[in-house]
């Protein structure tokens, strides 16, 4: 069917023999380069059956992924040559080389300069990352969001914990691997992600910003996680009460409003004008923290984990865990293998002690690559009720409000393994194996 006769690896140029008939299974085993792409460039998308739509689109993915480690390869081979012009004038050299590149691909110098500053940060900071990108493993934003969460850290100790990050990294979102090196980051350094912290939230503000729109915006910047977080999800919960019969503000429109008529101290719902009905019960701020004893007892710094938000510091970690803010704060304690061994909350309040044990198992959805937090999530039924399956913790995971209607509605099943992962199967025949967050 093809007649490319040879393959390019990260490594050679082999001869390869002529493919007469293409296997969708095969697709996934081919290492990008001229031989995959002459296959994709070959077929004719709209002829195959949804599940090789998806294969092709997963082959698509690492050839983009190889041609920007070539892209981040040539910009750096640029600079190189400016460098040799101007007798190792580094400075000149990069300024040569970025206006070079800013007038061969018509960007902005800004984009230029933030363009070569990638390529040298992949090529000689992260060799491992170009690699990865180079292979097709990982995407380009996956790759940017290695570079920037580690921007802040010495090269060698960067390099440390990214190799730790890239053997899980092609399966994991940009969000997870952002936590995780936040994570490695903090455990890394803990007085230095202190001082951090620190100064960020010495500069924490509030700006008020026009849009075109004629629309205002309020942002809030480098606020202490824990409050922050506390405040978002009593938001969340006052704007679910407020969804009562003939409401016709959707749940973006309803936090919204939720949180202006908080900041002029009216009456959330008040002013709107809403039909008679029952409203649900507002329930208060919960959140959760994930921290290890050592750190609890103040006898390690390590990082924790408020679910739904991220790593933070051992001090707010603590903080969270040992303060009563007059809220339901739920924490989890565990040891150094990540196990849990102690959970509770700082204020007593009823609760369903089965969904509290799904949620301290599972701090987030339970969706591939989710991160959505379980505290605020739907329980699922693995095997659903209609089907006999029993209300039992080992039946029962949170799912989000929109991926528990994607399960049902699109034809989305799981299950869970033995060792902890769970394999989600499309309606298109493809499985995921998801390794839900650590508690």
């Amino acid at each position: 069917m093809f007649e490319m006769l040879e393959e390019r690896t990260t490594e050679r140029v082999t001869t390869v023999p002529v493919v007469s008939a293409w296997s969708p299974d095969g697709l996934d085993e081919i290492v990008p380069g001229m031989f995959l792409a002459g296959i994709l460039s070959s077929l004719s998308v709209s002829e195959l059956s949804g599940h090789d739509r998806v294969v092709v689109l997963r082959a698509q993915q690492r050839m983009a992924s190889f041609y920007e480690a070539q892209l981040a390869e040539t910009m750096t081979a640029i600079e190189d040559h400016c460098a040799q012009l101007f007798d190792g004038d580094v400075e000149l050299a990069h300024d040569a080389a970025s206006a070079e590149i800013r007038c061969a691909l018509n960007l902005t110098r800004r984009a230029a300069e933030g363009q070569l500053d990638f390529a040298q940060t992949l090529r000689h900071r992260l060799p491992v990352v170009w690699d990865a990108l180079l292979a097709g493993s990982i995407d380009v934003r996956r790759a940017k969001t290695i570079a920037y969460e580690t921007a802040h850290l010495p090269a060698e100790t960067a390099q440390l914990i990214v190799d730790q990050v890239m053997i899980e990294a092609p399966n994991l979102t940009t969000g997870r691997i952002a936590a995780r090196l936040r994570r490695l980051s903090i455990d890394a350094a803990p007085d230095e992600a202190k001082d951090r912290y620190e100064h960020a939230v010495d500069g924490r503000k509030i700006v008020l910003t026009a849009t075109d729109q004629g629309t205002a915006t309020i942002g809030a910047y480098d606020l202490p996680p824990d409050r922050a977080a506390r405040a978002v999800d009593l938001i969340n919960g006052i704007a679910e009460s407020l969804r009562v019969a003939g409401e016709r503000r959707d749940m973006d429109q309803l936090r919204a409003d939720v949180f202006l008529d908080l900041l002029n101290g009216d009456t959330p719902g008040a002013g709107h004008e809403l039909k008679r009905g029952k409203s649900r019960r507002s329930k208060a701020g919960v959140v959760d923290v994930r921290v290890d004893l050592a750190t609890l007892t103040r006898l390690a710094e390590h990082s924790g984990e408020l679910a739904g938000y991220g790593p933070v510091i051992a001090d707010i970690a603590r903080q969270v865990a040992e303060d009563n803010f007059g809220q339901q704060w739920r924490f989890a304690v565990t040891d150094e293998t990540d196990q849990i061994i102690g959970s509770g909350i700082t204020r007593r309040r009823p609760t369903a002690a089965l969904r509290r044990h799904v949620e301290t198992r599972n701090p987030t959805c339970v969706f591939d690559n989710c991160r959505h937090p379980a505290s605020s999530s739907d329980v699922d039924h693995t095997k659903p009720w209609s089907d006999g399956g029993k209300t039992a913790k080992e039946n029962l995971d949170p799912l989000c409000p929109h991926d528990h209607y994607l399960r049902h509605k699109a034809g989305w099943t799981y299950q869970r393994n033995p060792d902890g992962t769970i394999t989600w199967t499309s309606r298109l025949g493809h499985t995921y194996t998801n390794k839900p967050d650590p508690p």
